[in-house]
């Protein structure tokens, strides 16, 4: 019986609640009921926040978060660039080393001018152990940001142990140089046959350095056109 009389009141407010919405005049609101009235304003408030929202907060949160980030950003900088300090005159130890090293390392590849003699020296060490050289053939060079690689294409023909004692002699040699792309290969003879590319470097100059940025830029200018 309760339930029946509470299903009973429900309906007769979904009933009157319903009614207040009918015939509404829209050029008259001041005459509407009260369930319209209010319905209305939390519709126009509704609208209102949710423009400022989309207008003004939103951006501003936007914002704040970008802000935020700037500022991790910032203190990471900060931090950085703190220690850097405390630690700058070990900073500055470490580079001095790098360029002694630096130093001692470029005075092992030859100049323009001494690639000849490195390249005799190359040959003797081959001639010295005995070894036959079928071809000796340089390449072309190739440049890189401070150095020059000369490739020389090499075909020696000996015995086993002459030709491991004269990469042992290459090695050796107080300039750079490196033995690539090395084939061996028993010979018609019996004797092994060594195709290999030694690769010699040689420093470039002042001058070769400044022709080498100057086309490095002309191109860059080239292809921004």
């Amino acid at each position: 019986m309760k339930s029946d009389a509470l299903n009973q009141i429900r309906n007769i407010r979904l009933d009157r609640l319903a009614q207040d919405f009918r015939g509404l005049d829209p050029n008259d609101p001041g005459l509407w009921p009260l369930a319209p009235r209010v319905a209305v304003l939390v519709a126009l408030l509704l609208a209102v926040l949710g423009l400022a929202w989309w207008f003004d907060w939103k951006p501003q949160g936007e914002e704040l978060e970008q802000k935020r980030q700037e500022e991790v950003q910032l203190k990471e900088e900060w931090l950085s660039k703190k220690r850097q300090a405390v630690n700058l005159d070990e900073y500055r130890r470490q580079l001095t080393e790098i360029d002694r090293q630096f130093g001692a390392l470029l005075k092992q590849l030859p100049s323009k001018t001494e690639m000849e003699n490195l390249l005799i020296d190359v040959n003797q060490a081959g001639l010295g152990r005995g070894l036959l050289f079928e071809l000796w053939k340089p390449g072309a060079e190739q440049l890189r940001d401070f150095y020059a690689e000369v490739p020389v294409a090499l075909r020696l023909t000996g015995g086993y142990h002459d030709l491991g004692n004269f990469v042992g002699d290459v090695a050796k040699l107080p300039r750079i140089v490196t033995l690539n792309d090395v084939a061996i290969e028993v010979g018609k003879d019996g004797r092994l046959k060594m195709d290999a590319t030694a690769v010699t470097y040689r420093y470039l100059d002042d001058a070769e350095i400044a022709k080498q940025k100057k086309e490095k830029a002309d191109k860059a200018k080239a292809a921004a056109k």
